[in-house]
């Protein structure tokens, strides 16, 4: 799982974790039905947007919509409530050539196994067919996915030539591009042509947003590594990169007010409420105690001022095959994505992002700060997305 839009569930409050869940869990059945079990490996937090955005648009009883899902292992064998239609299937082309994109820029930096030249190949295999299923599925719902594949070859060229004093946004274009045409083909999708407009502005910054976000957060493991970054090519500070953040961040709440919306308060909440969050973790500037154990008494380990809570011992770690084995197990059944798991190498406890609370950049028990600024002016103003500002 990957993606900038991880939000926690004490956030959502119930209703609106029902409603991101039958969304996660539609795109992974849209991908299961349309290109087998491997490909729900692909599922991501930012590809589901799309799904959400094109149900806040739609008429009820319209192409999109919910259907009853089959018993999961992940779901304790129950049935559940999930997205289903045109707009799923959109989500699904575009994660499916956002991972590929993922897995091609893996292979230039040569990061891990990608390294080696066999493994490499195989790589590029995959993340070609997984183009070649995107555009088979964008085509069904109208959507050319030309465009994305176009911007992730131009990102290549651009990166190439790229050096001090390259404008940073001439480095995040590509990805704005890409993620301007999925956000607006939304508006086609639920039968809203004026939508097109403002929901592209929304993407293009949603895009330069995720390119800076995801250059931040991996600047020191490049750094070490020696990968390309784009802060670091360009020489472009922390300051300046939170700064075009925090623009673009405003930017997408001022989009979101010009585009109509039958039931907006789930798009509103992921991309109002919860981009700023985003912003905060990458950057390092949490404001929530969830982390250090806030009820611990003093000097208790995890309490401020207290020890640091003893490592858990180390279990022996799997070899490379065995660990290949076990994962695809947990692909194929969903659990990295839904379930309580193993790490399938080194057996560290996880849980999959029906379980995942990003609890380190947050207060769940005080108002999010956004909505202080009150009036017509707050981003709450109208707002039904279970804020009780």
């Amino acid at each position: 799982m990957f993606g900038i839009v991880r939000p926690c569930r004490h956030r959502l409050g119930e209703k609106l974790t029902a409603q991101w869940t039958a969304h996660l869990c539609g795109l992974c059945l849209a991908l299961r039905g349309d290109h087998g079990q491997l490909a729900r490996i692909v599922t991501n937090y930012d590809g589901l947007l799309i799904s959400v955005l094109t149900e806040a648009q739609a008429d009820p009883g319209g192409s999109t919509g919910r259907r009853t899902a089959g018993p999961c292992p992940l779901r304790g064998m129950r049935t559940a409530s999930v997205a289903h239609g045109e707009g799923a299937r959109l989500a699904a082309a575009v994660s499916l050539v956002l991972a590929s994109a993922k897995v091609r820029d893996h292979v230039a930096d040569g990061d891990g196994l990608l390294a080696r030249r066999p493994v490499a190949l195989a790589a590029r295999r995959v993340a070609a067919g997984w183009d070649r299923a995107g555009a088979r599925t964008g085509s069904d719902v109208g959507f050319d996915t030309a465009v994305l594949v176009d911007a992730v070859d131009r990102q290549t060229g651009i990166e190439s030539l790229a050096g001090p004093g390259t404008p940073i946004l001439t480095v995040t274009e590509p990805t704005e591009t890409a993620t301007a045409a999925a956000f607006a083909h939304t508006a086609v999708l639920a039968g809203r042509p004026r939508n097109a407009a403002p929901l592209a502005e929304a993407g293009r910054l949603f895009g330069r947003l995720a390119h800076l976000l995801d250059a931040v957060e991996d600047r020191e493991a490049d750094a070490a590594s020696g990968a390309w970054n784009p802060l670091t090519a360009t020489g472009i500070s922390l300051d300046e990169a939170r700064r075009l953040a925090d623009d673009a961040v405003h930017g997408i709440r001022l989009a979101l007010r010009e585009a109509e919306f039958t039931d907006g308060g789930l798009a509103h909440r992921l991309l109002v409420h919860e981009l700023p969050n985003s912003v905060r973790r990458a950057f390092g500037t949490p404001s929530c105690a969830h982390g250090s154990h806030p009820y611990a008494p003093p000097g208790a380990p995890g309490a401020p001022g207290g020890p640091t809570p003893p490592e858990p011992p180390r279990r022996d770690r799997r070899g490379l095959l065995a660990g290949c084995a076990v994962w695809l197990g947990l692909a194929c059944t969903c659990q990295l994505c839904c379930g309580t798991y193993e790490d399938p190498w080194t057996r560290e406890r996880k849980e999959g992002c029906l379980h995942n609370c990003d609890c380190d950049c947050c207060d769940c028990c005080e108002c999010c700060n956004c909505c202080s600024c009150g009036g017509e002016d707050g981003c709450c103003s109208g707002c039904d997305c279970g804020c009780d500002c």
